[in-house]
């Protein structure tokens, strides 16, 4: 399986022309009547290789944590060799063999690690205080971005930036207790700037040719759920208040989001949010009808739509780009066909 990166790679080294490059793209997109960057593609995984070593790995790091932790009265130890023991597995499996779905559960078993073994040096009463997650985001962050400068996997902006706003959020409600009642104001927030920096990446390769543009899909699928789940607690969907009026409201919201996606062609905003959605739906026709079927009928109801926009995403999009001002356009890619 060959990626526009490998393309791209082999085009730096000669071996094929940009425009040889170039034609087979538009051929493959001509073929599919689909254009390559309306697919969204990313890297999840190369082949079963991949499932293979990523088995491989869960039995090596897990086992090991496992067997220091029956050794020793504490588990900083075994968390240590955990986070130690991703970045090295990494340094074969991501840096020289590339690997794409290794690259993801490597990246996330060291961050992770970072952050629980922070958290274990502190005393058990204060494992999950404010002080102690504001200080293990911190070093989740710092491991992230150490790890983005050696491997470059596109999820580790994601995985920094989710750590980032944890490290942003628990220090607000450290030093400012009062904050705690506007935790959901400062997630959305926090999910609007993700989004920005998300369309940062996005805006600087609307081809969908590179690893930016991957790295923007991660950011996508991050800053949806950052700025929908306010929205929704603030309702109070959750707590039971579900009426025709917050249905209404969560389905312009998404109608909305589905807006965005087409616009910026990234289905991942909607895939982030559809389970608020489904949630909504569900809870309307358990009130409404019929008890017993609310969630299959929601699934029927959503699926449906989903496949129809999906079958007319291409000229959707066209409509709605060309509507755009030249000053946008050049931020989002091209809405026509090739």
């Amino acid at each position: 399986m060959y990626t526009d990166e490998d393309l791209n790679f082999a085009v730096d080294k000669k071996i094929f022309t940009a425009e040889s490059v170039a034609s087979f793209r538009a051929a493959i997109a001509s073929h599919q009547h689909s254009p390559t960057t309306d697919e969204e593609n990313f890297r999840l995984i190369g082949g079963f290789n991949d499932i293979f070593i990523v088995f491989a790995c869960f039995l090596v790091l897990f086992s090991s944590l496992w067997l220091l932790n029956s050794l020793t009265s504490s588990n900083s130890l075994g968390l240590l060799v955990f986070t130690l023991l991703s970045w090295a597995i990494a340094e074969f499996f991501v840096r020289k063999r590339r690997m794409a779905l290794p690259a993801i559960v490597l990246l996330l078993a060291f961050v992770g690690g970072a952050f629980a073994l922070t958290l274990s040096l502190f005393p058990k009463s204060q494992s999950f205080d404010f002080a102690s997650l504001s200080t293990a985001s911190a070093i989740a962050s710092i491991a992230a971005y150490l790890h983005w400068l050696r491997f470059r996997v596109p999820i580790t902006i994601a995985v920094g930036t989710a750590a980032l706003i944890a490290l942003l959020a628990s220090t607000a409600m450290l030093t400012l207790p009062s904050s705690q009642n506007w935790i959901s104001a400062i997630l959305f927030f926090l999910g609007l700037l993700t989004f920005v920096f998300a369309m940062y990446w996005d805006a600087s390769d609307t081809n969908r040719t590179t690893r930016r543009s991957d790295t923007a899909f991660w950011l996508h699928l991050l800053s949806a759920p950052l700025m929908i789940h306010p929205i929704f607690s603030t309702l109070g969907v959750f707590d039971g208040y579900e009426s025709l009026f917050n249905t209404a409201f969560v389905l312009a919201l998404y109608l909305v989001i589905t807006l965005f996606s087409l616009v910026i062609d990234r289905r991942a905003l909607m895939v982030s949010s559809l389970v608020y959605v489904l949630y909504a739906l569900a809870n309307l026709i358990n009130i409404y009808g019929s008890t017993g079927y609310s969630l299959a009928l929601t699934g029927v109801f959503m699926g449906a739509a989903l496949l129809l926009l999906s079958a007319y995403w291409h000229p959707a999009r066209s409509l709605l780009v060309a509507k755009l001002p030249p000053a946008l356009k050049k931020f989002v890619p091209a809405g026509k066909v090739t």
